[in-house]
């Protein structure tokens, strides 16, 4: 079959609840995709940062075919003998003493969103069903009901209501003053993303994370960064925060936990904090199965044994400058952290994109008129210039 059988199908009998680019993948490798015609493109979005260590990476899939071979879910009736060794790899790494694993980053999210809760009424003492978690303007968190309950894009929450809007007050992304106008005696945690992804790569002004570490502080309520799209080295960091040197009370992570080849994701907290979740209380049938977690060890080590945060730094800061001198009329704008880029046109992003696709590029657009690129940290310096060739010529003639 060729693309467009394989479109047609998807069209006739798939939901219609993405609009992707009319390219079929069949294979991956590193940087790079192929279709089901041939063509080569090079992966400029890695799975919304779910496939940091490149498709298919040789080390995790060895992982993945030896656990596959042994046992790949048990009960957490029972206990396994890979989960103990990703809890203890998280605590290495992050330095945060427990985690609570799920699968999906919308499952994290809700998982911080009931620890918090629990730890109001276990621990800061507040009446039940009161607590509140200020969020941000242009937040994106994931997809279920609670989620898009505050959301502020009517993409995401339009049409899924009733909302429970009232637990989640919203304050302006970066407005360490408006934050402050909406903590509550009832107010719990403040969760925010250090760097708002699906918003196009929005960077708050600098002191920012500063401020909300410090006014949680001063309120006795929770700080919670979801890092799940800009965490395990795709900002140029570890995580996000690290640009602040603050240090939130949980942490939500995912995507290039697992390296692209399973969900996984979880939380991570100090044991005053995750402590509060007892037996009965949260779960999940897949989260904190062997096979993810053998995976989970071996794309973390992936991370580490070749220095992907550094790559991530170093070239990400190259493929930014390099972009920001691209003399084109639609350019407005160039945000980057890392291998993680918003380039804000002013006129339509899709077109371009499309464009892109064509030149062996494959990217996707935000907010109408914002592209993003994210290749996975593996790509190299050459690869880069030979992006952007074909970016510069895209930008400038059309």
């Amino acid at each position: 079959m060729n693309t467009q059988e394989f479109i047609a199908l998807e069209e006739q009998y798939g939901a219609h609840n993405y609009h992707p680019l009319d390219v079929v993948v069949s294979r991956a490798e590193g940087v790079w995709v192929e279709d089901v015609d041939g063509q080569k493109y090079l992966d400029c979005l890695a799975a919304y940062s779910a496939v940091n260590q490149g498709h298919c990476h040789p080390a995790i899939l060895k992982t993945f075919i030896e656990q596959a071979g042994l046992v790949t879910l048990t009960s957490r009736a029972f206990r396994n003998d890979r989960l103990p060794l990703l809890y203890k790899k998280l605590h290495d790494m992050t330095g945060y003493e427990m985690s609570l694993p799920m699968n999906s980053g919308a499952e994290a999210v809700e998982t911080a969103i009931k620890t918090a809760r629990r730890w109001a009424y276990d621990v800061k003492g507040l009446p039940e069903n009161s607590a509140e978690i200020v969020v941000a303007s242009g937040n994106f968190h994931g997809r279920t009901t609670t989620i898009v309950g505050f959301s502020d894009d009517p993409a995401s929450f339009k049409g899924f209501g009733p909302y429970c809007t009232q637990a989640f007050p919203m304050h302006r992304y970066g407005d360490l003053e408006d934050l402050k106008s909406k903590i509550t005696p009832n107010t719990c945690a403040v969760m925010i993303e250090p760097i708002q992804g699906e918003g196009g790569v929005v960077i708050p002004p600098d002191g920012y994370l500063k401020g909300v570490e410090q006014i949680c502080r001063e309120h006795d309520i929770l700080f919670i960064c979801d890092e799940i799209q800009s965490g395990l080295g795709r900002s140029g960091k570890l995580f996000a925060h690290y640009y602040e040197n603050v240090r939130p009370d949980i942490v939500i992570i995912g995507k290039a936990l697992s390296g692209g080849f399973y969900p996984v994701s979880a939380i991570l907290a100090d044991r005053d904090i995750l402590g509060v979740i007892h037996p009965g209380e949260h779960g999940s049938t897949f989260g904190g199965n062997p096979l993810g977690a053998a995976v989970a060890v071996r794309a973390l080590e992936v991370i580490e044994e070749e220095h992907l945060i550094e790559r991530s730094a170093e070239l990400g800061a190259y493929f930014a400058d390099r972009l920001r001198a691209i003399d084109s009329r639609h350019i407005t704008e160039v945000r980057a952290r890392g291998l993680w880029i918003g380039m804000v046109l002013g006129t339509k992003a899709r077109p371009f994109t499309e464009a892109l696709k064509e030149e062996g590029i494959l990217c996707k657009e935000t907010h109408e008129n914002i592209i993003r690129f994210a290749p996975p940290l593996v790509i190299t310096k050459d690869v880069i210039d030979w992006a952007l060739e074909r970016i510069e010529k895209v930008l400038t003639t059309k």
